[in-house]
């Protein structure tokens, strides 16, 4: 059964109550007010990591949005990039917590990012294992991935927050192998 037939038959879950726990620790739980987010260089972002880009309605600094639109458009923006992110995973031995560790990614870097990346690829190759570590580290084991921002020189960053999410992942990732 692939992924897509998993999330149809209820086997996998969208928007688990597991993966929106995760993501309120590492988005921000009970941002109401539009903020200017600085590691996105100053995106404004609301909620759990709602974007212009993710959003159907306008996210503006300093606007106010209810508990109730908030969790109204996180399920829709987590749902829509849950099945963008289906479709790119072929591995069908994927279990729920992995595919909340590779959803929580995409949250965070965007959809083609997640799929692109060498974790997925390794994920699809039956090397789960392995590709839950490539979410927080290069193929030598000591290099962070995905844990820098480009600063106003144009200069890459280390963000030990972005570090301690991909840990993060990697170990949610890892859960009932």
């Amino acid at each position: 059964m692939s992924l897509r037939g998993k999330i149809q038959a209820g086997v996998i879950a969208l928007a688990s109550a597991s993966l929106v726990a995760f993501l309120g620790t590492w988005e921000g739980q009970g941002q109401n007010v539009v903020y200017a987010d600085k590691l996105a260089r100053g995106l404004p972002t609301v909620c759990l990591g709602i974007t212009r880009h993710t959003s159907p309605f306008p996210v503006v600094v300093g606007d106010y949005w209810s508990a109730a639109r908030c969790d109204q458009v996180e399920q829709l923006v987590i749902q829509k990039g849950q099945l963008q992110l289906a479709d790119c995973i072929t591995n069908q031995q994927v279990g729920q917590n992995t595919f909340d560790a590779l959803s929580s990614h995409s949250h965070n870097v965007g959809v083609p990012s997640t799929c692109a990346s060498r974790a997925v690829g390794l994920i699809n190759a039956g090397r789960i294992a392995d590709g839950c570590q490539a979410l927080a580290w290069a193929a030598d084991g000591k290099t962070p991935v995905w844990a820098f921002v480009t600063n106003a020189q144009g200069k890459k960053e280390f963000v030990r927050g972005l570090h301690a999410r991909r840990l993060a992942e990697a170990d949610l990732c890892r859960e009932g192998l």
